[in-house]
């Protein structure tokens, strides 16, 4: 019998040594997941800093920082529209430490490229996180151009000389939504990219270039001293920012309806706890007093809610721009 309960003794101490053993070998890695973020959080923006996305990564990195314990830097890696950054993110550790805060070129931007078959990311393949907002896109003149009025621009358009007009990059929205609206109306607007929005707009506040296709954010100090000009929206609705400025539906231009916005994405495999840990804190700070109030700077009318609603924004929009793109046979420049 002494000799039988000693053999149990021993057995069950060689089990409780070896379920010790288990647990202090996963605890590493139980601390480890526990633990996000144990170092600063960097956000990529794949154009260069003054433009609306670079801008709005801003105000999240600011916020987020003091809630998550660790600096929240914004690394603007510009060029190819936004493929060098996007692609950078996307071949980046899914660990919660490299995120991308992307316009809605993101979905666009590769369609349009010659290099897209081999420029190194697949929107399908990114983690959505948050839709920040939504960006109506305005047809603005500068003071290269006498055109007062939508009519104007487009005579203007098709005589001798014509107009151009200025984008943040080739694959943008304001690149597809200008070939949409030459095809709809028959103007005969020549796209010249920029690398960003704030270059293009220089061009354009300078007289360089005569027209824009624009958010209202980077515009708006240009408008007061009439510098610049609305002609017209391309929504479905006028806008909230500008109620007097009519869509190109009501100017007689129909069909053509394209919006900007933003989004925060993780690379492939974001593990679910971070994406909803960054989800539920952003979606608190969108909707803070001061952040609503830069975000209204910005011409962003801000949404939220699930990464399902970035998520469905993003497939809409790449189904949508796919098909455009292939019938307007538009490509870089």
């Amino acid at each position: 019998m002494t000799s039988t309960m000693n053999r149990r003794r021993v057995i069950t101490a060689s089990c409780t040594l070896a379920l010790g053993a288990g647990f202090l070998a996963l605890a590493p890695l139980a601390a480890s997941a526990q633990a996000w973020p144990a170092k600063p959080i960097t956000i990529v923006v794949a154009y260069p800093a003054g433009g609306d996305t670079d801008a709005i990564a801003r105000v999240f990195a600011e916020k987020l920082a003091p809630r998550l314990g660790q600096p929240v830097v914004v690394d603007n890696r510009p060029g190819a529209s936004g493929v060098i950054g996007s692609a950078f993110v996307g071949k980046a550790a899914p660990d919660g430490y490299t995120l991308l805060m992307a316009p809605s070129t993101f979905t666009m931007a590769q369609l349009v490229l010659k290099t897209s078959p081999a420029a190194g990311y697949d929107v399908r393949s990114f983690t959505p996180i948050i839709q920040a907002g939504t960006q109506p896109l305005f047809l603005v003149s500068g003071p290269g151009t006498p055109a007062k009025t939508l009519k104007e621009a487009i005579d203007a358009s098709k005589a001798k000389g014509g107009l151009a007009y200025a984008s943040p990059g080739s694959g943008s929205p304001m690149h597809v939504l200008g070939e949409m609206f030459n095809k709809a109306s028959g103007a005969d607007f020549r796209h010249v990219p920029y690398r960003g929005v704030a270059p293009a707009l220089t061009d354009v506040a300078g007289g360089h270039v005569p027209l824009t296709w624009m958010t209202y954010g980077p515009v708006e100090p240009y408008l007061a001293d009439g510098r610049m000009r609305l002609l017209g929206v391309a929504q479905a609705e006028r806008s909230p920012l500008a109620p007097q400025v009519p869509t190109l539906a009501e100017l007689g231009v129909k069909g053509v309806e394209v919006s900007a916005w933003n989004g925060l994405y993780g690379p492939k495999g974001l593990p679910p706890e971070i994406v909803k840990t960054l989800n539920t804190h952003l979606n608190e700070i969108i909707r803070m007093p001061d952040v609503a109030a830069k975000m209204k700077v910005l011409g962003v009318l801000p949404l939220g809610g699930g990464p399902e609603v970035l998520a469905k924004t993003t497939l809409a929009d790449l189904e949508r721009f796919t098909r455009v793109v292939k019938e307007l046979g538009v490509q870089a420049d």
